[in-house]
């Protein structure tokens, strides 16, 4: 009788333990969300080129001349076609009331283009960044600029524009998957940029999209600039390819501008 007594009782905690394993079970059920595809992981540095620079740089230190080549591709557009770009134009379609406005901070640029006097260049103007890190949420943009070193940080968790951000020199970014390409949005800028160097002014109203994907191991780059305030249409520019870099991101001197007075003509490109 105590026999069948204990055997009961033991029966009685192996079927309670079981029970209470099944109530706190961790393991996946059928009803558990299926695994997100993963993405291209864009982390890593990147080739870091200017727009119009001498075709070597020439660096003296301790006695020693040497010089480099300048490699401009980051900054120019892709000389072959890029699998996955857009349709695009040479140049932004200005509202007719405006094509002169334009011509004329193209043809004074020297005078009056702040990033000649240190200004910040906003974007998209700042083109690609030097370093991306890629983390589950956000992703975060390093650049190296004359002005400083800026960064963004892009926000992949799903949320809108925030209205009440104040308008910046970069903008309010947000970033989404349309596939393998990482496309993010950027609204809220001050007027105070241009989005290309050749006069190409806006408004507060500039609508920014940036395009990545990889083409290879090169990161391919494309951007849509849309201000209904003075461009007939948005303006997608060229695809840009930008190579893989081992060179690490460098900390950027003080922006001293010595130059305007020695110029010869308003327009600096051809200064360069």
């Amino acid at each position: 009788m105590r026999k069948q007594i204990v055997c009961a009782a033991a029966a009685m905690m192996v079927m309670t333990a079981g029970a209470f394993a099944q109530q706190n079970s961790t393991a996946p059920t059928s009803k558990a969300p299926k695994a997100v595809a993963a993405h291209p992981d864009f982390s890593g540095i990147w080739a870091f080129s200017i727009a119009l620079p001498a075709p070597v740089l020439k660096r003296v230190e301790n006695g020693s001349t040497s010089y480099a080549q300048v490699d401009l591709s980051g900054r120019m557009p892709a000389r072959s076609e890029v699998p996955g770009a857009r349709p695009f134009t040479a140049r932004p379609s200005y509202k007719t009331e405006f094509q002169s406005k334009v011509k004329y901070l193209n043809d004074h640029e020297a005078k009056l283009d702040k990033v000649f006097f240190c200004g910040k260049p906003g974007v998209p103007r700042i083109g690609s960044p030097r370093q991306i890190i890629q983390l589950p949420n956000e992703l975060v943009f390093l650049y190296e600029d004359i002005s400083g070193d800026p960064y963004r940080i892009i926000h992949m968790d799903g949320r809108g524009h925030d209205p009440k951000a104040e308008a910046t020199y970069y903008g309010d970014s947000i970033g989404q998957w349309e596939g393998n390409t990482l496309v993010v949005d950027s609204t809220n800028f001050v007027e105070d940029t241009w989005f290309g160097e050749d006069g190409y002014f806006h408004t507060p109203t500039m609508h920014v999209i940036e395009r990545f994907w990889k083409v290879g191991d090169d990161l391919a780059y494309q951007i849509t600039v849309d201000d209904p305030n003075v461009l007939t249409e948005p303006w997608t520019e060229a695809p840009r390819l930008i190579k893989p870099s081992t060179e690490p991101l460098l900390e950027s001197p003080v922006c001293i501008e010595d130059d305007a007075h020695r110029m010869d003509n308003l327009d600096h490109h051809l200064q360069r």
